[in-house]
C-alpha cells in the first residue's frame, strides 16, 4: 500500500509511534508512578531496612565471623539463629535461607536470598512458568516460585509450627530479595490459605516483605493479599511478563524497544487489566524516591506507599542505574537513610509515646480502609475474579476460613460467574444455623440466634 500511494505510510506510522514512545519514556521517571501516593511513616517502614540486613546475612557462611558486614552490622544475635540452609541443603529446589528468632522485635523471620547469577538452579526456578500455567485461590501465580515455596514450607513446617505455638505473641515474617522475594510472597499466600499447617495461625500474625520482587501473582491476588504482603519497588517489578522475555531481550535490545513501543502505543491499559493471567508485583507497594527528573545524583529519599490497582508499575524507566539499584545492599542503604530521616522528623516534632501508639492505631485503620478501597476499585475496573469486601464480618470469615481453604488445583472451581468465590456447602451451613423449618416446611428465623458479627 505504501508503494502504491507513493508515500511510506506504514513506515511513517511506525516511526511516529516509536517517537511517541521514546518521548514518553524520556519524560517518564519512577517518581511519576507514585506521585499521588501517601507518605509512609516510620512505624510502618521500620521493618524494611532491618529485614534487608537479615537478607544480607544469608550470604554469610559464618554469621559469627562476617565478611561483608554492612555499616552498623546485621543486627543479628548468632545465638537466636535457628537454622541456615545452603544450596547443598535445598538441592536447587529453593534459594538459600535462614530462620531467625528475633526476640527484640517479637518476630519469627524466614529470610531468603536473591538470584545467584552463577547458579543454574535459580534460573530453573525463575523460568519455570508459562502465562496462565498455575492457578491458585481464584487467580494465577508463578509456577516455579510456588513450587519453591512449597518445598521450603514442607521442609520447615514442623519447626515453624513449634515456634509459632511456643511464641503466640510473635509475628511470622517472610522476607526475600529478587528471586527470594517471589518465594517469600508465595510462602505468605500458602500459609494464609492453609493456616492449619502452622497450628491455625491467625492471618494478622503473618507478614511478608518482598524486596525488589519479581512479578509472581495476578492482580486480584496482589490486591487481596495487600494486608499481608508488602513490596519495595525497583526495576524488576516493572519488567514485562513472562519473565523469560527479560533474558531473551538482553541479546536483542532493539527488538525489545520496538515491541515495548508497539505495546505501549496500541494496547490500552484496560485490556491489560482484564487479562487474568497477567502477573504483577504483590501486595502493598513502597516506593523509595531518591531521584528527580533532569537532575544529577541522589537526593534525600522519600518513601511513598499505596495499594494501587491501575497504573501498578506498568512502565519501564530507562536508567543507567537500573541494574545497580536492584542490588540488596543499595536498597538497604537507601531504606536506612529514609528511615533515619523519618525518625529525625519525628524527634523534631517531639511526638509523645502515647500519641505514637494512637498514630499506629490510626495507621492500621487507614491501611484497612485503603485495602478495601483497592478491592472495590478492582471490581470497578472489571479485574477478573476480583470482589468487593462484604460489610458483614460473618461472610468474610466464611470466605477466608472455608471458601478459600481448598487445594490450589481446585481453586478455579470455586469461582462463580460474578467473579466472587462461592462455596455451596458454606451457604447451606449458614442457612441451617439461622433458620428452622416449621410443620408446613417453611423457613423460620431462629429466635435463639445471636446477631453477632
Amino acid at each position: 500500500m505504501s508503494i502504491i500511494c507513493g508515500c511510506p505510510l506504514l513506515e511513517c506510522v511506525y516511526c511516529l509511534a516509536c517517537a511517541r514512545w521514546a518521548w514518553k519514556r524520556c519524560l517518564h521517571t519512577a517518581g511519576h508512578d507514585s506521585e499521588t501516593w501517601g507518605l509512609a511513616t516510620a512505624e510502618e517502614f521500620e521493618p524494611v531496612p532491618r529485614l534487608c540486613r537479615y537478607i544480607l546475612a544469608v550470604y554469610e557462611e559464618d554469621i559469627r565471623h562476617p565478611l561483608w558486614e554492612p555499616p552498623g552490622g546485621y543486627g543479628i544475635n548468632p545465638d537466636w539463629l535457628i537454622l541456615r540452609k545452603t544450596y547443598e541443603d535445598t538441592q536447587g529446589c529453593a534459594p538459600p535461607y535462614i530462620l531467625y528468632l528475633d526476640h527484640d522485635h517479637a518476630d519469627i523471620v524466614l529470610a531468603i536470598r536473591g538470584l545467584n547469577l552463577a547458579k543454574e538452579s535459580d534460573y530453573q526456578v525463575l523460568l519455570d512458568n508459562k502465562l496462565g500455567q498455575k492457578k491458585f485461590d481464584g487467580g494465577y501465580v508463578h509456577n516455579g516460585l510456588l513450587k519453591a515455596a512449597g518445598w521450603v514450607l514442607d521442609a520447615e513446617c514442623d519447626i515453624l509450627k513449634e515456634l509459632v505455638e511456643k511464641h503466640p505473641n510473635y509475628t511470622l515474617t517472610f522476607a526475600g530479595h529478587s528471586l527470594g522475594s517471589g518465594v517469600a510472597a508465595m510462602l505468605a499466600l500458602v500459609v494464609v490459605r492453609h493456616h492449619d499447617k502452622l497450628g491455625n495461625i491467625d492471618r494478622r500474625r503473618i507478614r511478608c516483605y518482598a524486596i525488589a520482587p519479581a512479578r509472581c501473582m495476578s492482580l486480584n491476588l496482589a490486591v487481596r493479599y495487600a494486608d499481608v504482603i508488602n513490596s519495595v519497588d525497583d526495576f524488576l517489578p516493572r519488567t514485562a511478563t513472562p519473565l523469560e522475555d527479560i533474558f531473551k531481550s538482553l541479546f536483542c535490545l532493539p527488538c525489545l524497544l520496538c515491541m515495548r513501543c508497539m505495546r505501549d502505543t496500541c494496547i490500552p491499559e484496560e485490556k491489560m487489566l482484564r487479562d487474568p493471567r497477567r502477573l504483577y508485583a504483590p501486595g502493598r507497594l513502597y516506593h523509595i524516591v531518591e531521584r528527580k527528573p533532569f537532575r544529577l545524583g541522589r537526593f534525600p529519599p522519600v518513601v511513598r506507599t499505596a495499594v494501587p490497582v491501575d497504573g501498578r508499575f506498568e512502565h519501564i524507566v530507562l536508567s543507567c542505574n537500573a541494574t545497580s539499584d536492584h542490588a540488596i545492599i543499595w536498597i538497604e542503604r537507601e531504606a536506612r537513610r529514609a528511615m533515619d530521616l523519618m525518625v529525625e522528623k519525628d524527634q523534631m516534632m517531639e511526638i509523645p509515646a502515647k500519641q505514637r501508639m494512637e498514630r499506629q492505631e490510626t495507621l492500621a485503620r487507614e491501611h484497612s480502609e485503603e485495602h478495601k478501597a483497592a478491592l472495590r476499585r478492582a471490581v470497578t475496573l472489571s479485574v477478573p475474579y476480583a470482589y468487593s469486601p462484604s460489610q458483614y464480618g460473618t461472610f468474610d470469615e466464611l470466605e477466608d476460613g472455608e471458601n478459600f481453604h481448598k487445594s490450589s488445583g481446585d481453586a478455579e472451581s470455586s469461582v462463580g460467574p460474578s467473579g466472587k468465590s462461592r462455596n455451596k456447602e458454606s451457604w447451606n451451613e449458614l442457612i441451617e444455623r439461622l433458620f428452622d423449618r416449621d410443620e408446613s416446611g417453611h423457613m423460620v428465623l431462629k429466635k435463639s440466634h445471636s446477631y453477632d458479627r
